[in-house]
């Protein structure tokens, strides 16, 4: 049995469909059941609750040998802070599989080794380390920025031929598009010859800076998209402003700064780490859609 979290999420309605072609049985842990498509409620089980919850974990893993494994944002803002969020979260999970004998798929991030604070992506290796501790047979699917990231700016990209990040203009930012993390997780779950503890790490085939995605994006819109740097001054401020506590919204500011001080080049990759989808490809696919809706 494998039991996959978010499954409504991005990447981890992915994961089901994926696993689901694979013939396996399949168990997803959902805080609400209407939003699965009609074939994951037809063809899965149902364990209604967050995953971050005790009882509802050490439901969802009986008789499972399984795990995908994603921290979801849901809740993320109302947090104190990102590490605070990740461990509580992932405390429970991380008992259970240990006592079952469960073997766990993440995700979390690229940059393991990293000297200095990462905010919310040192929150993600804090995670690692709490589930690795537990002795559970791991495989961390160590990622960079999302290209479906920019989607949120869609609309933007399409009135005003504008978007907007604190990352360094000039500073290659390694991406990765979800259907390749999804592709990789389900790969994993689906291999049981696996075993011990390893770091996956997944980087896309490109390594541009912002400046030359804005570049790839007006190529494939056919029109002028330029790319403006937020000083992480105003992008913290207005975190704050959404909402967010100070000590997130520091947390979330930590993170771009290493990210613009080259986090992602800490950790080492070999070719095998290569991505499938391109950043022109994925914009070609997806972003040129969605500007044009």
């Amino acid at each position: 049995m494998i039991v996959i979290t978010t499954p409504t999420g991005d990447i981890g309605r992915q994961v089901v469909d994926r696993v689901l072609d694979g013939g396996e049985a399949v168990r997803v842990i959902v805080r609400d059941p209407s939003r699965l498509s009609a074939r994951v409620r037809a063809q899965a089980e149902v364990v209604q609750g967050s995953h971050g919850d005790a009882a509802t974990i050490t439901k969802a893993l009986a008789g499972a040998d399984r795990l995908f494994w994603l921290v979801p944002p849901a809740g993320f803002r109302d947090a104190d802070s990102a590490r605070g969020y990740y461990l509580n979260f992932t405390r429970s999970a991380c008992q259970e599989a240990a006592t079952r004998g469960v073997r766990v798929v993440g995700v979390t991030s690229l940059g393991r080794g990293y000297q200095g604070e990462a905010g919310l992506l040192s929150a993600a290796f804090a995670m690692d380390e709490l589930i690795e501790s537990s002795g559970v047979a791991y495989r961390a699917l160590a990622l960079p920025f999302f290209m479906e990231n920019l989607l949120r700016q869609a609309p933007t990209i399409k009135e005003q031929g504008t978007f907007s990040m604190a990352n360094a203009a000039d500073r290659p930012l390694p991406t990765v598009a979800t259907r390749d993390v999804a592709a990789a997780a389900a790969a994993l779950l689906l291999d049981t010859s696996w075993s011990g503890q390893a770091r996956v790490p997944l980087v896309g085939p490109d390594n541009l800076t912002p400046d030359a995605m804005a570049e790839v994006i007006s190529e494939v819109l056919g029109r002028t998209v330029r790319y403006h740097q937020v000083p992480l001054a105003d992008f913290r401020t207005a975190m704050v402003r959404g909402g967010a506590s100070p000590a997130l919204a520091q947390d979330m500011a930590d993170m771009v700064e290493a990210q613009n001080n080259g986090i992602y080049d800490t950790e080492l990759r070999d070719p095998d780490s290569v991505a499938a989808t391109g950043f022109r490809q994925w914009c070609q696919d997806n972003l040129k859609r969605d500007a044009r809706s």
